[in-house]
């Protein structure tokens, strides 16, 4: 499924997670690539995941900037010391605030427990701040963050 999401980042989405396509053509598109129809429909279903995180999470009363996150066992499992380490650098770095985190956190649990790993969440925050228009700074930050990663990695 993540194979497709990343797909369908690079290729239809534009400054919001409406797909520039309707979703039959989309579908036709993604099964020509070779993409199965259960992992297509589990990503259509996540994007829809992310457009109702994100409306819940606006018309919920805002966390103040000292709020705490205690995660459950399940998310504590799923994301581990080093995912939950790296929600809280993105944090502390201003690149998510709590609201944010909370939508980063809800598609996170939607993935496979196997799909979730730190270069993933990246681009799971990656995505959520896509979809944002007023956290284009954090996007950019996060942006510079994953491609000064890849080229370590380079050298």
């Amino acid at each position: 499924m993540f194979e497709v999401l990343m797909y369908l980042f690079e290729n239809y989405m534009d400054g919001s997670v409406a797909l520039k396509a309707d979703p039959d053509t989309i579908f036709s598109e993604l099964e020509q690539v070779g993409f199965h129809r259960y992992e297509i429909g589990r990503a259509l279903d996540w994007l829809d995941g992310l457009t109702k995180a994100q409306e819940t999470a606006q018309t919920s009363p805002p966390f103040t900037p000292q709020a705490l996150r205690h995660y459950s066992a399940e998310e504590g499992e799923r994301l581990g010391v080093e995912g939950r380490g790296f929600i809280l650098y993105l944090e502390q770095l201003s690149i998510l605030d709590p609201m944010t985190r909370e939508v980063v956190i809800d598609r996170l649990m939607a993935l496979d427990f196997r799909e979730v790993d730190l270069g993933r969440i990246k681009w799971v925050v990656l995505i959520a701040l896509f979809n944002q228009p007023d956290k284009k700074s954090a996007l950019s930050l996060l942006q510079d963050m994953i491609l000064s990663d890849a080229f370590d990695v380079l050298h």
